[in-house]
């Protein structure tokens, strides 16, 4: 492995629209395309391979290789303009690198079939938006359509705090100002306060991670700010009771009725191949806090929440991941097999026959 292999396989992987590329001691590269894992038939890589690797993603970010290092995540570009987020890790005493490639085109909402009410969503002049799904379902990306639309649309400052910094958004309508977590900032905590004193009408914190700050999150939101950020959960109530569980129990009636008072919305994501096998199209529950949503989440019945998210389809365009699902088969673009395996519901073939839009 040299500079120049790295580059070429970095380039061909960009060109191809590949998503994902591994490279791990005693494998070929691996890439992710269409959400398929398939084998380079490029020869295995050795220790010296990854390791080399390694040393050139630490050098691009102004960093060298410490015996201490166990897992680093960061970002990586190359002069064609293809950009990368990159996970770097050790397994069995080596390194392996994980890179996913950014798309160098930030999508608008009806590009990325996204659904159209999300842009009634961000016009919110404050609260908490939070973007959910498993990893490698576009939470990124979403985020991402909608700082672009904030960003076309309105004068605002919005700030955000990345680790690491992914799209690069140049200032439109909107200034914004992209701090990355490592180097511009030791922590989003410390990075949310700061923004506190910067003058945001925005502020974006890329993940949520720990109960500082989702408390540093909902602080800003409840002084007038409109906040983004992401979750590694599956829905709305999911969501909820994650960070009501992130308290002590004794703490948790009174996070329900500080989340009640400044959610605006959660929109929670999945990706699912088209019935061709050759794109990938988003399915998207989307929760707004209505009153009466506001009132469960307050008394904690959240089980109750999913009847009103599919109750509220034509009045406030939510809907469940069920619903989506349905228009999307109703609408020939996917099988009902795929739909399956995305869906919790045990009824799902049911639902299709005796349902309507």
């Amino acid at each position: 492995m040299d500079d120049k292999i790295l580059t070429q396989i970095l380039d061909i992987a960009f060109q191809k629209k590949v998503s994902d590329i591994h490279f791990e001691v005693d494998n070929p590269p691996f890439f992710r395309a269409r959400g398929q894992f398939l084998r380079s038939k490029l020869p295995k890589l050795s220790p010296g391979d990854t390791e080399f690797i390694t040393r050139q993603i630490l050098a691009h970010n102004g960093k060298s290789l410490g015996e201490d290092l166990k897992e680093f995540d960061t970002s990586f570009s190359l002069p064609s303009g293809a950009r990368f987020r990159v996970s770097i890790f050790r397994q069995k005493g080596c390194f392996g690198i994980v890179m996913r490639l950014i798309p160098p085109h930030i999508g608008t909402f009806d590009e990325l079939n996204l659904p159209p009410v999300l842009g009634e969503i961000v016009q919110a002049p404050n609260g908490l938006i939070l973007v959910t799904g498993p990893t490698g379902n576009g939470k990124s990306t979403t985020l991402a359509s909608m700082v672009r639309f904030i960003n076309e649309n309105f004068s605002y400052n919005l700030i955000t705090i990345e680790d690491p910094i992914e799209f690069l958004f140049p200032s439109q309508k909107s200034c914004i100002i992209q701090r990355e977590v490592g180097n511009d900032t030791d922590s989003f905590n410390s990075a949310l306060r700061a923004a506190l004193r910067m003058d945001p009408d925005v502020i974006l914190v890329g993940e949520m991670r720990d109960r500082e700050t989702i408390d540093a999150c909902i602080k800003a939101a409840e002084t007038g700010h409109l906040v983004f950020s992401s979750l590694h959960t599956q829905g709305a109530v999911s969501t909820i009771n994650r960070i009501i569980g992130h308290f002590p129990p004794e703490g948790q009636e009174i996070i329900r009725h500080r989340l009640a008072d400044i959610l605006v919305a959660t929109v929670s994501l999945r990706l699912i191949k088209d019935k061709t096998g050759e794109s990938i199209l988003p399915v998207v529950e989307v929760m707004r806090t209505t009153t009466t949503i506001q009132a469960c989440i307050r008394d904690g019945r959240l089980d109750e929440i999913e009847k009103h998210i599919e109750n509220g389809r034509s009045q406030y365009q939510m809907q469940t991941l069920d619903q989506h699902l349905l228009q999307l088969c109703r609408q020939d673009l996917i099988t009902v097999e795929a739909a399956k395996r995305i869906t919790p519901s045990t009824d799902f073939e049911r639902q299709l026959i005796f349902t309507s839009e």
